[in-house]
């Protein structure tokens, strides 16, 4: 088929209370002489002293590094410093783990396409997911790699991996991808032929197992890093709490968490200019083996962000209020792109052809834009970021595996800075995905650091920042019900108004902090909000434009007491 894209199937914190913040923003940052390293520690007042010496703990003046124990929350590394995305001791790469090609049953592009697209569209690194099935298992892992090898010399400044989108067995579908070596394809066949769910695996406990089988392949050495992330986890509510719990347990190497948002965002663009589809294709309801403790609501977006995610103190809180580290990720999904005028060519568009040959041909131009299609090329819309010790393939991996990422649609914002740190200074101040140690009785600051758009977006809009959402919610161990979904101390901490579109700095502090706890961030445009709430409003199915609803969400920061 040429036409569109169809579905497979198959604390808050401590209860004080004592809380203050304030807003500004401003361009060119004054002069101050604590960030001044020519004027010597001896010249400055005690205050500027404390204020340089935080500063260097944090990485802005010289860096403190920590150690990452897998499986738990990174310990406090290096604070993030101004530039592309975040900062820190990090190189801040874009990207899209989930986008398919001609190679899936579904799809229509070439590799070459896809990166060419991403490139143009200032991706940074991209994993190619065809979908698992009987034909892919058979020859499209082996297929696809050429086309791959061939974009990576091509395009030696993009970090393409090879991957798949993975039938979770009993689930829903998740990307695995390995990083770049010499076993790449072999480990990707034999994991597909082993685990996939078209191919006989239908039971939870065979997806745990696919987990742990990869991460047998990096204790065995045949590849250094394999990581598993869970696709559009709401949308048909096949994915349990208890299934994403045995995930993660499974080995917290591997699976690392979910998209916070799904692709197909131009699904919701209302017709006749568009699909007049849900946003995300999130237009389903209960079937007979959907997890029957979800709400109707969670088969619908929230200003583009699946249920899990959007929900304040719901799924993702209550993985979090465990002290769970797991992460989101968002994506394009892309397999045919709205207004496009490529479709597959006569006689190497069918199933039989596909099946025979484990591919489409090569997409012809139509000379017709497709309206009905409901996804957007890579990094068109929507982008992780993600802070990466270096610019290649593992750091990239690493970086994700420790949260360190936050993500955005329509280029909202730019950069994204977090520090957390104690007021006793004893432990370096902790960013995204990491953990800091305070005292008992201690305050927490939170500092966030955000760059506003500046240049026009895809669709040809300066995006305005209007309002910043700092959530908390208290870490309270394990559940004894690992169906748990709820986490009903999360709250809003603070709303910050944005003004202006200059760097915002935004500043609060918990006070005499008693019991561990998360936060994280989110931010929108200020277009749509649900009636009465500053909650995401539920995205209504054939009217949902995603350019005039946007947001940004990030990964957490947890506080330890000790």
């Amino acid at each position: 088929m040429s036409g569109p894209h169809h579905h497979h199937d198959h604390h808050h914190g401590p209860e004080h209370g004592h809380e203050h913040g304030h807003a500004h923003q401003h361009g060119e940052a004054a002069w101050t002489p604590y960030s001044d390293t020519s004027v010597p520690d001896t010249d400055l007042s005690p205050v500027d002293l404390s204020r340089r010496r935080f500063l260097q703990a944090a990485g802005v003046l010289g860096l403190a590094v920590g150690a990452t124990v897998a499986g738990t929350p990174r310990t406090a590394q290096a604070a993030p410093r101004p530039g592309g995305g975040g900062g820190g001791a990090y190189t801040w790469l874009n990207g899209d783990h989930h986008i398919h090609t001609q190679y899936s049953s579904d799809g229509l592009y070439t590799v070459r396409q896809q990166v060419e697209q991403a490139r143009r569209n200032g991706v940074n690194w991209l994993v190619i997911t065809d979908h698992g099935s009987a034909t892919h298992a058979r020859l499209g892992v082996d297929l696809v790699n050429p086309d791959i090898v061939a974009a990576r010399r091509a395009y030696g400044d993009m970090l393409v991996f090879q991957g798949l989108e993975w039938n979770i067995p009993a689930a829903e579908h998740g990307t695995v991808f390995v990083v770049p070596n010499a076993n790449e394809v072999a480990v990707l066949r034999e994991f597909e032929q082993q685990f996939d769910g078209s191919l006989g695996n239908t039971t939870e406990d065979r997806a745990v197992a696919g987990i742990q089988w990869l991460g047998r392949q990096m204790t065995d050495r045949r590849t250094s890093n394999a990581l598993f992330l869970a696709n559009h986890p709401a949308r048909n509510g096949i994915d349990s709490p208890h299934e994403l719990r045995a995930w993660r347990d499974a080995d917290p190497r591997v699976a690392i968490g979910m998209e916070g948002a799904p692709g197909h965002q131009a699904a919701g663009i209302p017709a006749p200019e568009g699909p007049g589809d849900a946003r995300g294709f999130y237009g389903n309801s209960r079937r007979a083996d959907s997890f029957p403790g979800y709400p109707d609501e969670s088969y619908r977006t929230f200003g583009g962000f699946d249920w899990m995610t959007a929900k304040l103190g719901g799924v993702w809180d209550s993985l979090l209020a465990e002290g769970r580290p797991w992460w989101i990720t968002a994506n394009s999904d892309s397999h045919s792109v709205y207004r496009d005028r490529l479709v597959r060519p006569t006689g190497q568009d069918g199933t039989a052809y596909f099946t025979a040959n484990g591919r489409y041909g090569d997409p012809v131009d139509s000379g017709v834009p497709q309206i009905d299609r409901g996804d957007f090329f890579p990094g068109y819309y929507s982008r992780t970021w993600v802070g990466a010790g270096s610019r290649d393939h593992g750091a990239v991996m690493d970086g994700l595996r420790a949260g360190r990422a936050f993500v955005v649609h329509g280029d909202l914002i730019d950069g994204l800075e977090v520090s957390v740190r104690g007021d006793g200074g004893g432990n370096a101040p902790a960013t995204l995905g990491e953990q800091v140690r305070v005292g008992r009785g201690e305050d927490v600051h939170v500092q966030i650091r955000i760059t506003q758009r500046r240049q026009p977006n895809a669709h040809g809009d300066v995006p305005r920042l209007r309002r910043v959402d700092l959530i908390t919610g208290p870490v309270t161990g394990p559940v004894a019900d690992r169906d748990t979904q709820t986490a009903p101390e999360t709250r809003v901490a603070q709303s910050f108004e944005v003004r202006g579109n200059g760097q915002v700095v935004l500043n609060h502090v918990f006070r005499r902090v008693d019991r561990p706890f998360f936060l994280r961030l989110r931010g929108t445009d200020g277009n749509v909000s649900a009636p009465g709430s500053i909650e995401p409003r539920q995205d209504p199915v054939g009217n949902s434009d995603p350019w005039t609803d946007l947001w940004f969400y990030s990964n957490p920061v947890f506080v330890s007491v000790g």
